[in-house]
């Protein structure tokens, strides 16, 4: 019964529905024979075999995988005979009615046939599903490698760990056998889902794991936050358990969960904050069946941004970049996971500082959205070379914005920072002078060109994360400038989802401020991190406190005073609607940024560190401590 497909369902409904038929009439008698019913019984079968296989075609009973079957089919099924037992039985008693007495229909008849029709088509497609089920494994079975299956423990009772539990049960030769959830809801608590049961909360982790033999917990929260992660990960570490999540809401864009997705617990987990809910529809309208630019497009950034883009179907998708590898490497493992998408692809190597170049590129492939992503962002590199800085940072967006204005660009979003905030660096200022740029194209044309302020983020190639596990992979010690020296964090696909959502709010000249949550001690995180790592802090790695680096600030701030913001229609996006607007120097821009410019050609480090400062007069150099 497993291999019944539709064209065999369709013959099985022709033969049921009459026997159903007749035993409704048999019900409703409370005789076998018929007598002089037999005419109306035939005339209403007729009907039936016409109008309620027609009604099931219409509305896709017929194009249903049984093999699959889940609620949603018992309720398309469920309504589909409803609709097809009552036009039938509607029709039936109008002929009978228009005709002689012998064909008279008792009028009980459809709503008994209705409960009948309804287990008649609902038992041999729900028979396809059980029987479709793959056989129980019992804990002695062995996976293809050999040896029982691991018991594990499932941390959430929720959607996500009730499928996680089912494609454990599934998929035997993944080796693992779930044995039990855990969850903090007591109402879930001794209840039972896909045969296991709900066996406590997560304080009772390592006495059932104790009791189970299990060596590895699931933690399976995608909407929990970075704090209860972290308990629960420090309840496994004191147990000596291991531990695997399912990613967050932030990596699971579609919102769906797999085994393939569970990993290892990384320190973007502890971070996690509230998960972050875009308008995915918004973003799709804004983007679908546009040619849409990035710059940068093989940066952390950039290239994340051209993941999520090409999502949404875009026309076609420019990815421009100066380094030719980073380029080549996103190009490729978009083309991997999206084939036959090659001529919605365009990699261009070119350089934002040449505008010769750009503006041909802008001509040539005409792009209705540009999101400029292209930047210097490492603080002390950029301290220790300003004019690469300047001519990248301010440069490269002047130019980019004049092809923009040149060429129609319809929407424009530039990636800032929140180290252009009361800059104490020249990246910092660099940026704010990028985003004084952008508030001046928007005034111009009066199109949404808008920028985009965040913080640091995880996963970046500048992160910090990346120094800590070299260190703690060569055998410590961890380096941290100060022990109070604190930051914001967001993770890449969650920047990069607001940044889009931003892009869909704005109207022109905003400056828009993404919610970071609260900033993190960088001691904390170095210390989350060698534990993550299976050492414990001073015993196996030990943490040593450096100084603040050239530039650097104790903290970093999201709004520059004076800027007023808001909460947009989106909770975890600020909006800055006088963003630029406030700086005194936006009347003679151009002179003030060509003079920035010349003396930055130059690169006589006095001349661009006053210059910059006649720009942004909130930037105080080596005043980060």
């Amino acid at each position: 019964m497993s291999h019944l497909r539709n064209r065999h369902l369709f013959i099985v409904d022709l033969v049921l529905l009459p026997l159903a038929l007749y035993l409704s009439y048999a019900l409703r008698l409370e005789r076998l024979a018929l007598g002089a019913q037999w005419v109306g019984f035939l005339l209403f079968a007729a009907v039936t075999l016409v109008v309620v296989p027609s009604v099931f075609y219409l509305t896709g009973v017929y194009a249903r995988y049984w093999r699959y079957a889940s609620i949603e089919e018992v309720v398309l099924l469920a309504g589909a005979v409803t609709i097809g037992v009552m036009l039938a039985g509607g029709l039936s008693l109008l002929i009978a009615w228009l005709t002689p007495e012998q064909l008279a229909i008792p009028r009980s008849i459809p709503l008994i046939f209705l409960l009948l029709a309804l287990a008649v088509t609902t038992g041999p497609r729900f028979a396809i599903r059980l029987l479709a089920r793959p056989p129980r494994h019992n804990k002695a079975s062995h996976r293809a490698g050999g040896g029982p299956p691991q018991p594990v423990l499932v941390m959430g009772a929720g959607d996500a760990g009730a499928m996680i539990v089912r494609e454990l049960k599934n998929n035997p030769h993944l080796g693992m056998e779930p044995v039990g959830f855990l969850d903090d809801d007591l109402g879930k608590h001794a209840v039972v889902i896909h045969d296991v049961p709900v066996l406590g909360d997560r304080h009772a982790i390592p006495r059932i794991a104790a009791r189970y033999r299990v060596k590895l917990v699931i933690i399976a929260m995608p909407t929990a936050s970075g704090k209860d992660i972290r308990d629960v990960v420090k309840i496994c570490d004191a147990a000596g358990l291991q531990t695997k999540i399912v990613p967050g809401l932030y990596e699971l864009l579609d919102g769906r969960v797999s085994v393939n997705q569970l990993r290892p617990v990384q320190i973007e987990d502890l971070l996690r904050r509230e998960p972050v809910r875009t308008d995915t529809a918004a973003v799709t309208e804004l983007l679908r069946g546009k040619r849409v630019l990035v710059t940068g497009g093989g940066g952390s950034i950039g290239s994340e941004l051209c993941r999520q883009i090409l999502r949404c179907n875009p026309e076609r998708l420019v990815v421009l970049g100066h380094g030719e590898n980073s380029v080549f490497e996103i190009v490729e493992e978009l083309r991997a996971a999206n084939p036959g998408l090659d001529e919605k692809l365009v990699p261009i190597i070119a350089e934002t500082r040449f505008p010769a170049r750009i503006r041909s590129v802008f001509e040539k492939q005409q792009p209705q959205i540009v999101f400029h992503a292209a930047a210097h962002k490492h603080v002390p590199l950029m301290e220790a070379n300003p004019c690469e800085a300047i001519t990248n940072n301010v440069l490269g967006t002047r130019v980019v914005l004049d092809a923009a204005l040149a060429t129609g660009v319809e929407r424009f979003v530039m990636i800032s920072t929140d180290k252009a905030v009361n800059p104490t660096n020249i990246m910092g200022a660099s940026k704010r002078v990028a985003e004084l740029l952008v508030y001046q194209a928007a005034q111009r044309s009066g199109k949404p060109y808008v920028a985009v302020r965040f913080g640091n983020v995880l996963g970046s190639r500048g992160s910090v994360i990346h120094t800590f596990r070299r260190q703690i992979a060569a055998g410590g010690p961890v380096t941290v400038t100060h022990p109070d020296v604190r930051r914001y964090f967001m993770t890449i696909p969650e920047a990069v989802q607001l940044v889009l959502q931003a892009a869909v709010l704005g109207s022109g000249g905003e400056v828009f401020v993404l919610d970071m949550g609260e900033p993190v001690k960088i001691v904390d995180l170095a210390r989350d991190l060698i534990q993550l790592s299976g050492f414990e802090v001073g015993r196996d790695i030990d943490i040593q406190f450096t100084s603040l680096r050239p530039g650097e600030k104790m903290f970093e701030e999201l709004f520059i005073p004076g800027e007023v913001y808001a909460r947009t229609a989106h909770p975890a996006i600020f909006v800055a609607s006088n963003g630029a607007a406030n700086a005194d120097c936006c009347v003679e821009l151009d002179e003030l940024v060509d003079h920035l410019l010349a003396v930055a050609s130059c690169g006589d480090r006095a001349a661009i560190i006053a210059a910059t400062q006649v720009l942004v007069p909130e930037y105080r150099p080596g005043a980060g401590g």
